[in-house]
């Protein structure tokens, strides 16, 4: 990652761990991504040493952060053979079109075409216009519930294009368990 102004790279043993400065009262840390990068957000100027203190009393919670994101199936994706990926999608190509056929009654929409893709960072993508939904094929990696919550997330578009208030509300009252589901997939 570059650095911006308000990022700054230091090691704490053996940890590379990235601070980002913001205008908060406490520090606080995630780790994040498949490659199980440590964040540590701090309020403005604060120095290194009480990051680094910070890091050493969290390094346990650390550890089984770093471990579990490297276990994780977005983990698992960034390291798929073109074989593996084949398999997912199979796998995603079969079930998804019961999903669609199930929920296009229940919301009153039709999708014109159906895509499946390797994505990094979607779960799904519609364009309202044309009806194309495309899904990401590492939802094979998840629960079958984060399949179907994809799926009428992006049914739900069809209907209100974008993520306001109105898209949230569609979606509660089509599929209450909604946010749990999504939960699942970060």
């Amino acid at each position: 990652m570059p650095q911006a102004p308000n990022h700054r790279l230091i090691f704490v043993d053996d940890l590379e761990i990235w601070v980002i400065e913001k205008r908060i009262k406490r520090m606080n840390m995630r780790v994040t991504g498949a490659d199980a990068r440590i964040e540590v957000s701090v309020p403005r100027w604060t120095s290194d040493r009480e990051v680094e203190r910070f890091v050493r009393m969290k390094r346990s919670w650390i550890d089984k952060g770093v471990q579990n994101a490297k276990n994780s199936p977005m983990a698992q994706a960034e390291a798929a053979t073109p074989a593996q990926v084949r398999e997912w999608r199979a796998v995603i190509e079969a079930c998804t079109p019961p999903l669609i056929a199930a929920w296009e009654p229940i919301l009153g929409v039709k999708a014109k075409m159906l895509a499946y893709r390797n994505m990094k960072s979607r779960w799904g993508s519609c364009q309202p216009t044309t009806g194309r939904i495309c899904i990401n094929v590492r939802l094979a990696l998840y629960p079958p519930e984060c399949l179907e919550y994809v799926v009428v997330h992006e049914l739900c578009h069809l209907l209100v294009p974008g993520h306001g208030p109105e898209f949230h509300q569609l979606m509660t009252r089509v599929m209450p368990d909604w946010k749990q589901r999504r939960a699942k997939l970060k």
